[in-house]
């Protein structure tokens, strides 16, 4: 049985198929740096550059999306979480200003959990 990293709330995968709407594909990228770096940023796909120094946790599958959307973190960022899954959910108030959701008066935020025995198996973890 295959894992994934990464999951939306009903609540941000309505607000993704929005921002899909008005600025094509997407993806999500997590710095981990402080106050709105470490929230998880939507950008068009490939405005943010990944490179060596990320790690690609997985996709999203958003029904009325066709197209994947990936989600990044810095490979920093990842030491700590990397025992983690994660769902990006929205909430109301105002982000960075350089996430896609910031002018709709909502900002992106990861919910975690660890991970559980099974699934740190299954993705190679221990």
């Amino acid at each position: 049985m295959g894992y994934s990293r990464v999951a939306v709330t009903p609540e941000a995968a309505q607000l993704l198929r929005h921002l899909r709407a008005d600025h094509g594909p997407l993806m999500f990228h997590q710095s981990g740096g402080c106050c709105d770096g470490s929230a998880p940023m939507c950008y068009p796909a490939g405005e943010f550059r990944t490179g060596d120094s990320d790690v690609r946790l997985g996709e999203l599958l958003v029904e009325g999306i066709d197209e994947l959307i990936p989600v990044w973190m810095s490979a920093a960022q990842h030491e700590y979480w990397k025992h983690t899954h994660l769902t990006i959910d929205v909430v109301r108030g105002r982000g960075s200003g350089f996430s896609l959701e910031a002018p709709e008066g909502v900002r992106f935020l990861i919910r975690s959990r660890l991970l559980t025995d099974a699934e740190l198996e299954a993705l190679g973890l221990v």
